[in-house]
């Protein structure tokens, strides 16, 4: 009898929409100044992968509770992840993994219902309050201080946030507690002590890396107050460590 002839099964190919590809374009898009270049390169190679992240966000985390309907939402977390593209350094870890952040940490912020579904409250209630850094920091920041201090603040660090934080986990917790000096106007409506929470969230860090990072930035703080209240203004084109 002759010898059956066995097939080999073909290996299915595994489809990354988000893989080194689409993290070279990023990198081509960053190091164009030609704006026809930068929308051609966005266009072909990073609109799909970015589209396909945000809907697995907002899928994976359950972020249903928008008063808007499930396009504008996906739309707004691929907006927001294009205004991050800038900030990504390649040196600093993987595109997919920045990104997927980025968006979480949109759809966080802009989710007020579904963080009250997300058993906050257990989490809250185990908090130590005096170690509330980040509750402090901000909140009484944006009661005491006018608009205009924070404005300039702001703006030195996003002049001097990757000068400042080396490490790609250190730039995520402190973009993450600037995002909430952002959109500080909608800070009231959380509970202050979910705010450390929020942070771990978005970020994925533990108590302990938050806790460093944020004592390092008020550091920075204290220094650009002294100098705010000293001189009306902040010299926010200085880069690099003031200390």
């Amino acid at each position: 009898m002759p010898a059956k002839v066995v097939k080999k099964k073909r290996r299915k190919k595994s489809k990354m929409y988000f893989g080194m590809p689409v993290q070279n374009a990023i990198i081509r898009y960053n190091e164009s100044s030609n704006p026809v270049i930068k929308n051609r390169i966005y266009e072909e190679h990073i609109h799909a992968a970015f589209c396909k992240m945000a809907e697995n966000l907002i899928h994976t985390f359950k972020f249903y509770y928008f008063d808007y309907p499930f396009e504008e939402v996906k739309n707004e977390v691929v907006s927001f992840m294009v205004m991050q593209i800038p900030k990504y350094q390649p040196d600093k870890g993987r595109a997919f993994s920045y990104f997927s952040i980025v968006g979480k940490n949109y759809l966080i912020l802009n989710n007020n219902n579904n963080y009250k579904k997300m058993k906050i409250h257990d989490d809250v209630s185990r908090l130590d309050y005096k170690r509330n850094i980040f509750s402090e920091s901000v909140t009484e920041a944006v009661d005491e201080f006018n608009s205009e201090f924070v404005n300039q603040m702001l703006d030195y660090w996003d002049n001097n946030l990757t000068n400042i934080f080396r490490r790609q986990k250190d730039i995520l917790v402190a973009d993450a507690v600037l995002e909430l000096f952002r959109r500080r106007v909608n800070i009231e409506n959380f509970n202050k002590k979910a705010l450390y929470i929020m942070i771990r969230e978005m970020t994925g860090s533990n108590t302990q890396h938050i806790t460093r990072v944020v004592n390092q930035m008020k550091r920075y703080y204290f220094s650009m107050l002294e100098e705010y209240n000293k001189l009306g203004s902040i010299d926010t084109s200085n880069t690099g460590s003031i200390f």
